[in-house]
């Protein structure tokens, strides 16, 4: 069995014994008077604060609106978000770092995440993963991540790019994806999952019904024929 690190005084989390700096300015949250936050944005996230009946569920919808209004969860996008939902810029931070799809460094313009869970993985997600990684060479405007569930089994191999699902992907498909997005293109159009079309109508009473039997013939979204047998 593999030793674990430990550190002196014990144990595996290091710092937990040390005392608290008394020195430090406590949590605050930050002062409208001095944290100038574009109209628009803060329209925004006052919506979301309307929406629930506790503020800090509007954490992560705040926080993806400054995440697109400055590229990143920078120290700024957090001190508006923390403004406008009165919390502190600690609460926010604990949250931006704990969900992946936020970035708290610089990143470049263009998001792929390429899913590289099991589904994924046995269609060859990995060598889909490292084919993006070379067709986006050296440029900094794009951010080739591996992501570990995009949820969207049934299109495996799959990629989000700037929050668009396409697949399922082949290794031709990442270099068409790096000129689209360089080009101004939507990525990939004939592979956007919005164009999948339904083989099932759900009413709102009754039993679904089958749409088109061409389309019924092939996969559903959920990975199904409409017999209930598995495509994937």
């Amino acid at each position: 069995m593999a030793s674990v690190k430990r550190f002196a005084h014990g144990s595996r989390v290091p710092g937990w014994d040390e005392s608290v700096d008394l020195t430090k300015d406590p949590a605050v949250v930050p002062d409208p008077a001095t944290t100038p936050v574009p109209e628009h944005l803060r329209a925004k996230m006052e919506d979301y604060v309307t929406r629930y009946p506790d503020v800090r569920s509007a954490a992560i919808p705040a926080l993806f609106a400054v995440q697109d209004e400055h590229g990143w969860c920078s120290p700024t996008a957090i001190e508006q978000a923390a403004c406008v939902l009165r919390l502190t810029p600690a609460y926010l931070t604990s949250v931006a770092t704990f969900y992946d799809m936020f970035e708290t460094h610089a990143k470049g313009e263009h998001d792929v995440y390429v899913c590289t869970n099991i589904s994924c993985s046995l269609r060859g997600g990995d060598q889909i993963y490292e084919a993006f990684l070379t067709a986006g060479g050296d440029d900094p405007s794009f951010n080739i991540r591996s992501f570990e569930c995009l949820g969207a089994c049934d299109i495996a191999p799959m990629a989000s790019v700037n929050g668009t699902y396409v697949g399922p992907l082949d290794e031709a498909d990442c270099q068409m994806v790096i000129e689209d997005l360089k080009a101004g293109r939507p990525p990939l159009d004939a592979k956007q999952l919005r164009h999948r079309a339904s083989a099932v109508t759900l009413p709102a009473e009754g039993a679904p019904a089958v749409a088109d039997p061409d389309i019924a013939s092939g996969p559903t979204a959920s990975g199904n024929d409409t017999a209930g047998n598995k495509d994937m």
